[in-house]
């Protein structure tokens, strides 16, 4: 799978929903009840990062959920790729981008939201074909008015901003005509999750989903 054809896929995900959840899941039991509310609320689009000792199983147990779309997040390594496709992961996303994890992405056949936080790192994956690519950390590199610059000279890029993102700032990037959607844990607290609130989470998906 090529970078451009990586892109294609990446945009259509990007558009199911203004907000990709960003999901660190510690009990993999509450992976499906997390899941089922996030897209029943109108996320569809589920970003699992592979922080916790039991993130792939989550994926695995998120994949079965009707109308979810499940990836992997934190994907630092080959060897991160490989074990995300095979749980059953339909995208990836990095904090950053490097050689061997591009390649990884193309083998796997893996659709990556690279990670780029500066005009360089942005022409560099524009050069090999990903015109859709996470900004991050979004807020600590320079927030909106930084990503806003940056679609200046290099409109050709839309992004999924992703760090520091909350529902009083996703507007602002939202706003940019170089982003899709955006990334934010704010759909999923954690109290909520431990609780099995998913009325309440599904009801902050709903809000979230609204977004323009």
């Amino acid at each position: 799978m090529t970078p451009a054809e990586q892109s294609i896929r990446a945009a259509e995900i990007c558009l199911l929903a203004p907000v990709v959840p960003v999901l660190v899941i510690d009990d993999v039991s509450k992976a499906q009840g997390l899941a089922k509310a996030l897209v029943t609320g109108g996320l569809p689009a589920l970003e699992v990062t592979l922080r916790t000792a039991g993130a792939l199983d989550a994926i695995r147990a998120m994949a079965e959920v009707e109308g979810g779309v499940v990836g992997a997040g934190t994907l630092l390594t080959p060897a991160d790729v490989k074990a995300a496709k095979a749980a059953g992961a339909k995208f990836g996303v990095s904090p950053g981008a490097t050689p061997r994890l591009l390649d990884a992405c193309a083998e796997y056949e893996l659709p990556l939201l690279p990670g780029a936080a500066t005009a360089s790192e942005v022409m560099a994956l524009l050069e090999l074909g990903y015109t859709v690519q996470k900004f991050f950390p979004a807020e600590a590199a320079g927030g909106a008015p930084l990503l806003k610059s940056i679609g200046g000279p290099i409109p050709q890029v839309r992004f999924c901003p992703t760090g520091g993102v909350s529902l009083k700032n996703a507007n602002d990037y939202l706003s940019l005509p170089n982003v899709m959607c955006v990334g934010g844990s704010w759909v999923a607290p954690a109290a909520m999750v431990a609780a099995g609130d998913w009325a309440g989470i599904t009801a902050l998906a709903a809000e979230a989903a609204k977004l323009k």
